[in-house]
């Protein structure tokens, strides 16, 4: 187990480019399952998840090339599926949670697929109701092992059909529309996530071939075809990092411009951080955030104490509340975080309570956050990173703080945001990673 120890107070300057997205780039990796041809994809993130992904479908027999620093080329000419079975398979399929995305592929293209529980964050429960109901409406028969936990999944005879999805799961619509992609007739999906990733993932499809209309809605019309072809494929900027960047910037009084951020695909992310009284310009497609002592949160029109709360797209995006949060402990007023879809993400506030400071944990869903306009710095401690998102809010935290902090179980940082004590460490921040 790998931890940082930081050195906290210190301004950061500098420029720096997010990595490619790590939530459209577990979808893109499944997808080339769909076709014998090759397909490209460039701005892939080296980080634990996706890696682990790739090494996973080069398991699987597709012939994996890494063709440039973030670029690989994948093959699927020759997938050998009698790998679903070992419990290689199985084993490490329960261990990275965007394996559950192999199954529409798999079912699409070769009518069957297996898997065991996929594992991720702990942040309370992620049901798997939504793709598995989906896959059901297109006619698939699923078979629950309950000793062994292992999902068999008959899908030959897949039929195009109308589908009113629970929730607007972005994982679940993804796989649901790549096993319709290749499903006998016309699909209907409404009450589909139209995330920015899932738009991606539509229009990379529709290039192989695939026949998808209504991207960017959350009602798609899909018409199966027998085949889909190769193709190139480039990842948007992570808009969670892009929201990261610019708390860390807010809390350590620093000048930094967001490179290459697409910022037309971004939604409200600027939006909300500019209602935490963060100043921020947009600079053609950089975010450049100047040093700001003091930042001040709006209220409501009527006075109340504004609320952020986490909503489907084109809403705020649950991944940037842990930020928020964290962001909001230095500003002047008041805010209520509301998340609404996770019952233990914020769990991790006890950390930032004993390094001084003031939030009211309502319930497993609410935290009211009582800013310190810096009056009192935070104070350094000891502390471990529950999941991707509170780990980097808690780095945040410790960068900001006077004093040294070691965060422990650095992993889950890992798994979602690439180098990042090195390219934090370039714009001026002093993290050392302990093994």
């Amino acid at each position: 187990m790998s931890s940082f120890r930081v050195t906290g107070g210190l301004k950061l300057k500098g420029e720096i480019t997010p990595q490619g997205a790590k939530n459209e780039a577990l979808q893109i990796l499944c997808a080339v399952l769909l076709t014998s041809e090759t397909v490209t994809i460039h701005k892939i993130p080296n980080i634990r998840d996706v890696n682990k992904l790739i090494e996973l479908l080069a398991d699987m027999g597709v012939q994996t090339d890494k063709i440039g620093p973030e670029s690989f080329s994948f093959n699927a000419s020759k997938v050998d599926l009698s790998y679903l079975d070992s419990e290689k398979f199985l084993k490490k399929a329960s261990t990275l949670r965007g394996s559950v995305m192999l199954l529409g592929p798999l079912l699409a293209r070769f009518g069957q697929g297996k898997i065991s529980k996929p594992g991720g964050d702990k942040i309370g429960r992620r049901r798997l109701d939504t793709h598995f109901v989906g896959f059901q409406k297109l006619g698939a028969k699923f078979h629950y092992d309950h000793q062994q936990e292992i999902y068999n999944i008959d899908g030959h005879q897949l039929k195009g059909t109308y589908m009113l999805l629970e929730e607007a799961s972005v994982t679940g619509t993804a796989n649901i529309i790549m096993a319709a992609s290749m499903a006998q007739g016309k699909t209907t999906i409404y009450n589909a996530a139209c995330e920015p990733y899932i738009q991606q993932l539509c229009e990379m499809l529709n290039r192989m071939g695939a026949k998808i209309n209504g991207v960017g809605s959350n009602l798609l019309h899909i018409e199966g075809v027998k085949e889909l072809k190769g193709t190139e494929h480039t990842l948007l900027p992570d808009m969670i990092e892009i929201g990261s960047f610019i708390g860390l910037a807010a809390m350590t009084q620093s000048e930094i411009t967001i490179k290459n951020a697409k910022v037309d695909r971004l939604g409200l992310i600027p939006e909300t951080f500019k209602r935490l009284g963060i100043k921020l310009e947009i600079r053609g497609d950089d975010i450049f955030i100047p040093s700001q002592k003091h930042y001040e949160i709006e209220t409501f029109i009527d006075g109340s104490i504004l609320t952020v709360a986490d909503a489907i797209w084109p809403g705020f995006t649950p991944d940037l509340l842990s930020i928020v949060l964290v962001t909001a402990i230095q500003a002047k007023g008041t805010v209520l975080v509301h998340q609404k879809m996770f019952e233990s993400r914020l769990f991790f506030v006890d950390k930032l309570i004993d390094m001084g400071a003031q939030i009211i944990l309502c319930d497993p869903h609410r935290a009211t956050v009582i800013g310190l306009d810096r009056k009192y710095p935070l104070k350094g401690i000891r502390m471990t990173s529950p999941d991707i998102r509170a780990g980097v809010s808690l780095l945040i935290a410790a960068l900001s703080a006077k004093g040294s902090s070691i965060i422990d179980n650095v992993e889950q940082i890992d798994r979602g945001y690439q180098y990042i004590d090195q390219r934090l460490n370039a714009l001026g921040a002093d993290i050392v990673r302990l093994d």
